[in-house]
């Protein structure tokens, strides 16, 4: 990793599509996030970028959009998403670096980032690229991982655990797995040129004796009641924010540019059926299976 730049969460060649939604009991999890994502997504749109999108779990949410482009850092996880979903002129698949994205100001109307925060050492830079990307108006669903959780707080006020839930400050609990306190998430997305709009609590019954005791349909039908709240207080471990990016901030026309060359951040790449290649600085941004691959720091992949 080059200095100064953020460390990278890198799921290569991991199964968590398989051992941690399809076989790791998370049905309530997943449901009830599908039912938020419902709740706060635009009803249509020309172009979604979905961050952070791993093998596609929540790809097929997305259905009123025209294209949905796909952005992992990992390579695996974008070739199991293919699997899942096929190749065709809908989906786009781009492994790259959120602290540096691959595309032009302004160019989609809408994304998401759902279970990726959590990930990331330097989120206010993420956030800064995410508003770079969306044109005025668009808007952003973001999940995070709240440190100000009832379990965190219980665990705190019996001395179970150091990190205070109150503060604002991110806790890393383990490397490169961070809790955030909400208000300092609101206040990032805010400084970011974001203007949030709702908030929706999830996962209140994240606990392993009720989802074994309790049908998993009652569960979301629960959690679907109790997401409301979240405008008024945030006390469950994941928290959804739909916000919409407001003002300028720098965004200049595209001009039918797509990609932007993540080294020297110019417009106009020039691909071929291989690569794409930058003009300006000579770096070559390989095409891998239909994937688009812009991982390396010098125009070539890490790996």
């Amino acid at each position: 990793m080059t200095e100064g730049h953020p460390p990278i969460c890198d799921y290569e060649g991991s199964d968590y599509q398989t051992s941690f939604w399809d076989q790791g009991g998370r049905a309530y999890e997943d449901q009830a996030e599908a039912l938020a994502l419902r709740r706060l997504l635009p009803p249509g749109g020309k172009l979604l970028l979905e961050l952070g999108a791993g093998a596609g779990r929540n790809t097929p949410r997305y259905q009123g959009f025209e294209r949905v482009v796909l952005l992992d850092y990992s390579l695996t996880q974008l070739q199991q998403a293919q699997e899942r979903l096929g190749r065709g002129d809908r989906y786009i698949y781009v492994t790259g670096d959120v602290y540096r994205l691959p595309f032009v100001d302004g160019l989609f109307d809408a994304a998401t980032m759902i279970r990726v925060l959590h990930h990331l050492a330097d989120a206010p830079q993420a956030l800064a690229q995410i508003r770079r990307v969306l044109g005025p108006q668009s808007t952003f669903i973001l999940e995070f991982a709240s440190k100000q959780n009832l379990k965190a707080i219980l665990r705190y006020l019996l001395r179970r655990q150091d990190w205070n839930p109150f503060t604002p400050e991110p806790v890393e609990f383990v490397p490169l797995n961070f809790n955030f306190h909400p208000k300092t998430v609101r206040a990032w997305l805010t400084e970011s040129g974001f203007q949030v709009q709702r908030q929706l609590t999830v996962s209140h019954f994240r606990i392993g004796l009720l989802k074994h005791l309790v049908p998993t349909r009652l569960l979301v039908a629960l959690d679907s009641l109790a997401q409301w709240t979240g405008d008024w207080w945030q006390l469950t471990p994941s928290v959804f924010v739909k916000s919409l990016a407001v003002g300028q901030n720098a965004i200049r026309p595209h001009n039918g540019a797509f990609f932007r060359c993540p080294k020297c951040e110019i417009d106009e790449l020039e691909e071929t059926s291989r690569s794409l290649k930058c003009p300006r600085c000579g770096a070559v941004w390989p095409i891998v299976d239909g994937i688009y691959d812009f991982r390396g720091r010098d125009g070539s992949t890490d790996d």
